[in-house]
């Protein structure tokens, strides 16, 4: 650019711009010298004649603040005094005053919802964490259902307990947990129970018997079917098997149905995610046992043909040493680590 400013006043600014590619624009802008903004005076905003005065907006405010104003919206306010022939100042007035002293709210005193935690929940052995739901079958005609109660132990998939009602009750459901936690001798101290926000889980006589039981319980967040995955995934491994009705005739029907249903899952379908093992061998402890004789056939498979297996031995697949509802997220590692890998 100073090159430029050398040769306009010879040969003219266009054929200097020409010469070196530049475009002419640019040194016009350039010879321009830079301007300043000027900084604004803020002024300040002179009162209106016609606005309240201190006193007369304290004396708002306090009506504002009585007692049978103190709930009412300022229109209310306005139209009350109005019939008593009492005049202040304008609704947007009083909007003003209440802006000013931060009181433009919902007045009314309302419920106030929480920031319900993430649960979190490890279990690293049977009968540490259950899960329980309860859903809908079905009944024979419309608006008709049975209601399925179902109790499941994450680490084993194993199903401690079910029971089929006419209702959702929570004496119903203090009865099973009652029976199932007695099945299970599950010692005071030892057991979580988790279960999503319905009527029957957040019920009283359920939470006593929780409690002295010596039963931990926790609750799903609001509208997230992900706090109780494996109860929601053992529902639909029910309603998608091909024997599944579209409608059953009455309570015993329903019963018949989920009785061989149930054995067949805790003792004859192999899980995915229990390292194709069956949740009764997982819950009884026999995980090590299966998983010893399934390895000892597929070493000797491997003997007998190992061209058949390219990459290496074959290995039968282990269950999860530990099983989570909503893991912890990772922490992010140090700076100081991250610039060192």
């Amino acid at each position: 650019m100073p090159v430029a400013f050398e040769l306009a006043p010879v040969i003219g600014t266009a054929l200097a711009c020409a010469a070196l590619g530049l475009s002419r624009a640019t040194v016009y802008r350039r010879r321009r010298p830079r301007r300043t903004a000027p900084v604004p005076t803020v002024r300040p905003r002179p009162t209106p004649a016609r606005a309240l005065r201190a006193e007369e907006q304290r004396a708002v405010l306090h009506v504002l603040h009585e007692p049978r104003f103190v709930d009412q919206a300022p229109r209310e306010v306005y139209a009350t005094l109005l019939d008593e022939n009492r005049y202040l100042c304008s609704v947007r007035t009083m909007y003003r005053l209440l802006t000013a002293h931060g009181e433009v709210r919902e007045r009314r005193d309302q419920l106030r919802h929480p920031n319900y935690t993430k649960p979190e929940l490890l279990a690293t052995r049977p009968n540490q964490v259950w899960s329980w739901d309860i859903t809908k079958l079905l009944g024979p005609v419309k608006w008709t259902y049975y209601y399925l109660y179902v109790i499941l132990d994450i680490f084993s998939r194993y199903v401690v307990g079910w029971m089929v009602a006419h209702r959702e009750s929570n004496q119903l459901a203090q009865q099973l947990l009652g029976e199932t936690c007695a099945k299970e001798n599950i010692a005071p101290g030892t057991l979580t129970i988790h279960a999503d926000r319905g009527t029957s889980m957040r019920s009283k006589p359920v939470a006593l018997l929780l409690a002295d039981l010596g039963v931990t319980k926790t609750h799903s967040r609001p509208h997230v079917s992900n706090d109780n995955p494996f109860s929601e995934s053992q529902f639909k491994t029910l309603k998608y098997r091909p024997a599944f009705p579209d409608r059953f005739g009455c309570a015993e029907d329903a019963r018949a149905f989920c009785s061989p249903f149930f054995a067949w899952y805790n003792t004859e379908h192999h899980h995915t995610g229990l390292g194709l093992l069956t949740p009764a061998v997982v819950h009884h402890g026999r995980a090590h046992e299966v998983r010893a004789r399934r390895q000892a056939a597929l070493t000797a498979a491997w003997h007998a043909t190992p061209e058949r297996f390219v990459r290496r031995p074959p290995i039968a697949p282990a269950p999860p040493e530990a099983v989570w509802i909503n893991p912890p997220a990772p922490k992010s590692a140090p700076a100081s680590e991250e610039n060192a890998r």
